[in-house]
């Protein structure tokens, strides 16, 4: 019976090493996991030396296959970038020396370089009419043009697809967001204002991409026609009411003259026989056969006398 007991006394113990081990192991895997991550970093970095190998030896190829073919290979391991462009040479897919070239004759291998032409000239592009809702609710159409260049070949190939239609698609959403937070009295009165905003925006967007916005400048506003003629409608209302205030404004000028002339001329009696003896002379120059005596009652009362 003790040698029973003892045996399993063993076994028991046997197991309960064997998990302590089992659990030490575990904790000690977790806690070597940089091991784990250096042997990932190792294998990643000879794959890397792989490529290179590979690329090394295409390279090599490349240049036996121009070799072999000299001279005629010298009408195919050149290409001529013109004063206004620059080339992007990827080799192997990979951005060679991290610059551009040109201008001039620049030497490449054509089996595994790949040349990417960039224009640093000013490309002019108008916007097409972009309708929008304005902040007080009234829909108009803007078009636009602007104008930008490349800054940095390499961003432009790099960092985006296509510059180009990325820079045009980005003018017209920033145009409609421009006029949404805007009235229409203050995009009809205040055109550089708009045409600040959205140059601000998008020459902050577009600097990751290689893009300079040079100048936007807003072309055209276009109102629905109903809106054309309640503005009209509105614009001659005011312009009559204005005439008519000035209108007034000059009859009580005039009232207040010739208020001030009754009284001068009642106060010396010669002064009207003056003004009588003006008018007689001003009917008697236009030819007319008729005269008008104007007679008063102290007139009369003085022949009666």
């Amino acid at each position: 019976m003790s040698s029973t007991k003892s045996s399993k006394l063993h076994l028991t113990d046997d197991k309960k090493d064997q998990r302590r081990s089992g659990v030490e192991i575990e904790r000690e895997l977790l806690q070597s996991s940089n091991i784990f991550q250096e042997g990932y970093n190792f294998s990643r970095c000879n794959s890397k030396d792989n490529d290179k190998i590979i690329e090394k030896c295409l390279v090599l190829l490349s240049l036996l296959l121009v070799l072999i073919a000299f001279p005629i290979s010298l009408f195919t391991i050149f290409v001529t970038i013109r004063q206004f462009e620059r080339a992007v040479i990827l080799r192997n897919g990979k951005l060679r020396k991290n610059k551009a070239y040109g201008p001039g004759l620049v030497p490449y291998l054509p089996c595994v370089d790949t040349v990417k032409y960039v224009d640093l000239r000013i490309i002019c592009y108008a916007v097409p009419p972009q309708e929008a809702l304005t902040k007080d609710a009234l829909t108009v159409a803007v078009d636009a043009v602007v104008y930008y260049k490349i800054e940095d070949p390499i961003w432009a190939v790099v960092n985006i697809a296509d510059y180009k239609v990325a820079t045009q698609y980005l003018a017209a959403t920033t145009l409609r967001n421009a006029l949404g937070t805007r009235k229409l009295s203050e995009i009809l009165v205040d055109r550089p204002a708009v045409s600040y905003q959205v140059f601000g925006n998008m020459k902050n967007l577009t600097i990751n991409w290689g893009v300079k916005i040079v100048r936007f400048e807003v072309k055209d506003i276009s109102l629905p026609l109903q809106l054309q003629k309640t503005m009209a409608t509105e614009a001659e209302s005011s312009r009559l009411a204005n005439a008519k205030i000035i209108v007034a404004k000059a009859e009580i000028e005039s009232t207040k003259n010739l208020q001030k002339a009754t009284k001068l001329l009642m106060d010396n009696p010669y002064c009207m026989q003056l003004r009588y003896l003006q008018a007689l002379q001003m009917i008697a120059g236009e030819r007319t056969h008729t005269v008008v005596i104007p007679i008063t009652p102290d007139m009369l009362k003085s022949l009666f006398k």
